[in-house]
């Protein structure tokens, strides 16, 4: 199993910018081969923009680290043609459930309705991401795709010189330098760039402390997300169990704030509490321990001029919702068509600034969750205990309490209320979950399902309605896919995009966000949200 981890997939190899007279510049340098940064690159090289990948390391990351992939990046794997290996190699999973002490308080169903073509969540090991990821570029290079990977080369120094950023790279060859338009930094939690530039995170580091461990077992449990609150076998705190690929089981289990962290690694200590929640007949092995602190944080902006931050370099939460991972490869769908845009001259550089404002918001949506649920995992009184124990107990036989019960609430995709590429939404009748800034959920349409129609660009989503086969302005063009009701006949597409409606039309961005949308085809005002959504024009 651990093989995975010791074999380079993007070896050092000579750039031939490392012989150039001078520094080669490149529109794009991505920081960070992990899944934030490949993803991102994918995307970019996707849209033809030339993209570089630059990595001290040269495989993928030890320990299984993000395990959970929601629906929504699932869906955006799919437009990056590397959504179907995750799903085929990942466990799929909708169904959870809740325990306290050795009762079972309730389950509960992540997607109940029908209509989507991914699941609710796969759980995947971080390195099998990794490794998708990396063979996706392969397959783009294969096809003469302007994407480059570069491992063995760390990011020495950076530093803004007006119409790009000078970067200063060290290799086993020795150091060399390039110029980047644009910077964006995917380089984790302890961003060395973030370290270069003097930047630092605001918010609440918790004081709690959770034992992660991987381990190989043939083990009857389903395939299911289970939490446990005081269970007998760690009294006094939680646990967490998830099913992976390959026989591997996910076990999370709260250890308190006063601990001695390395002594907490050690195998001697950590097969014991496993025993005590396996069982004494139950064989298994370790793969991978951690132990990790709560933290929900993030930098105060995302972009500083022509670096971008990304990931967990522009933001860290809680593990439990699983929203780091999640969020990341979001902010790699919001941030690449904005930059594809801006490089090839057809949007200001504001559009720029909308990644910071809505990507903020979808941190801060994912701090305030993540806060919310370690502070009922982990009360800090007596009295924020009995509280939550007087919830859990409700929970066993009254819906009302169960929405109060947090485990960690589970990654949802971002709406971006009140963003500036918004065109105020002139379809009330229509659906809530579609409004403006909404991502487009999916829906039977067909043989096949909606969001395989959204590619990546814009888009005029026209259901029951009269529209032009095409709109262009500024040069950026949104088809029109013309759409009835009648194509689904399960309902789903008339219920989460009509609504009340009799017809509708939207403006779908090229990230399957919503940016505007209204009962009928209106030239003139399709016109105004396009520019609008290209930060164009945000004065409407």
């Amino acid at each position: 199993m651990n093989k995975i981890f010791e074999t380079p997939l993007y070896p050092y190899t000579r750039a031939p910018d490392q012989d150039a007279p001078a520094p080669v510049r490149h529109p794009v340098i991505v920081v960070g081969a992990g899944p934030v940064g490949l993803a991102t690159a994918i995307d970019l090289a996707g849209r033809g923009v030339p993209v570089v990948v630059v990595d001290e390391n040269d495989k993928v990351s030890f320990g299984s680290r993000a395990i959970c992939f929601a629906k929504r990046p699932l869906e955006i794997l799919d437009r990056l043609g590397c959504g179907e290996p995750m799903v085929e190699k990942g466990v799929r999973w909708n169904l959870g459930k809740v325990f306290f002490g050795e009762r079972k308080v309730y389950d509960f169903n992540l997607l109940p309705e029908e209509g989507h073509r991914r699941p609710a969540f796969v759980n995947l090991q971080q390195y099998h991401f990794e490794r998708i990821l990396v063979d996706r570029v392969r397959e783009m290079q294969a096809a003469g795709a302007p994407i480059e990977l570069r491992g063995g080369t760390r990011v020495a120094s950076v530093a803004e010189a007006g119409d790009h950023v000078a970067v200063a790279l060290d290799t086993p060859e020795g150091p060399y330098e390039v110029e980047a338009e644009w910077l964006v930094a995917c380089d984790g939690a302890g961003s060395p760039i973030r370290s270069m530039m003097g930047l630092d995170f605001v918010g609440r580091v918790f004081e709690d402390n959770f034992l992660i461990a991987d381990v190989v077992m043939d083990a009857e449990f389903p395939t299911e997300r289970w939490f446990w609150f005081d269970p007998p076998f760690n009294p006094g705190q939680s646990a967490l169990l998830h099913k992976q690929p390959d026989g591997v089981w996910r076990i999370d289990l709260q250890l308190g704030w006063d601990i001695d962290k390395e002594e907490e690694k050690k195998p001697e200590n950590v097969i014991p509490r496993l025993k005590a929640m396996l069982g004494d007949d139950v064989s298994f092995e370790l793969e991978w321990v951690s132990i990790y602190t709560f933290q929900c944080r993030r930098m105060e902006r995302f972009r500083h001029g022509r670096v971008i931050f990304a990931g967990d370099s522009a933001h860290q939460v809680s593990p439990f919702g699983a929203r780091g991972a999640n969020s990341g490869v979001q902010d790699a769908d919001n941030l690449a068509w904005k930059l594809e845009l801006v490089i090839e001259g057809k949007a200001p550089e504001g559009l720029l600034d909308s990644y910071d404002a809505e990507r903020i918001h979808g941190a801060d949506e994912n701090i305030l969750n993540s806060s919310r649920s370690t502070d009922f995992i982990t009360p800090k009184s007596e009295t924020s205990r009995l509280f939550r124990d007087a919830v859990l107990d409700l929970s066993e036989h009254y819906a009302f309490a169960r929405p109060l019960v947090n485990s960690g609430r589970l990654s949802v995709p971002c709406t971006y209320d009140g963003s500036p590429l918004n065109t105020p939404d002139a379809l009330p009748e229509g659906p809530v979950r579609t409004r403006p800034g909404s991502p487009c959920p999916d829906a039977p349409v067909g043989n096949g399902f909606l969001l395989d129609r959204l590619t990546g660009g814009f888009a005029l989503l026209c259901i029951d309605a009269d529209a032009p086969k095409r709109l262009e302005e500024d040069g950026v063009a949104a088809p029109c896919i013309a759409l009835s009701a009648a194509d689904d006949p399960s309902g789903a597409l008339a219920a989460r995009y009509l609504g009340d409606a009799a017809s509708a039309v939207y403006l779908v961005r090229p990230d399957q966000h919503v940016a505007a949308r209204w009962p009928a085809f209106d030239e003139s005002a399709a016109r105004a949200a396009l520019r609008r959504a290209m930060a164009r024009d945000m004065r409407q």
